[in-house]
């Protein structure tokens, strides 16, 4: 049992049977009447972000989230594939689930699969990426103004915006978190 007083940023709680991650917390002592703690929470089952304030000692049950490494094997129609590393067993996550996290990721990359209890609510990619430019416009001489970027595709599909150094072929890093182009490889 965890009290509201002891509240940290990226602790998981069981709220009313909705599993929440404290996003930010502040304990508020008025000068007239008890103390409270102010809270932004996630609900990581369907996103929702919602602001509450409890007494300092009020418990509640700390939740368990289960983070694995697994392997993105492919996609098939609206279900996505992964492999535990460690026992080669699969398991299929659909493509809700998933939504735009796997944007950046090739197949047979790793990324982490957040469960809670044995289901599965979020994908976690790498941070960063290298990728293959497949397609871009060439950049011409003199169109280089100040941070000039133009669109570029990578082979996963996704557009990045790029210097109008980059050209196709090139490989990127990739900041998977924003989508930005970091650096050639």
């Amino acid at each position: 049992m965890v009290s509201a007083g002891d509240f940290k940023n990226g602790l998981t709680v069981e709220i009313e049977g909705n599993i929440f991650q404290i996003l930010e917390f502040q304990h508020v002592k008025p000068g007239k009447g008890a103390a409270f703690v102010r809270t932004k929470m996630k609900n990581i089952i369907n996103g929702g972000v919602v602001e509450k304030t409890f007494r300092p000692t009020e418990k509640f049950e700390q939740a368990h989230i289960d983070r694995k490494e697994m392997q993105y094997l492919y996609s098939d129609s609206d279900l996505f594939y992964f492999m535990d590393v460690e026992t080669y067993d699969q398991i299929a996550v659909n493509a809700d689930t998933v939504g735009e996290s796997l944007k950046f990721v090739k197949e047979n990359e790793n990324v982490k699969v957040i469960s809670y209890q044995g289901n599965v609510f979020s994908i976690e990619p790498p941070i960063t990426v290298e990728l293959d430019i497949i397609e871009t416009e060439p950049g011409f001489k003199g169109d280089t103004a100040q941070g000039a970027t133009k669109p570029a595709i990578v082979e996963t599909g996704a557009q990045v915006m790029v210097p109008l150094f980059v050209e196709q072929g090139d490989k990127l890093k990739i900041d998977t978190r924003t989508g930005e182009y970091l650096s050639r490889v």
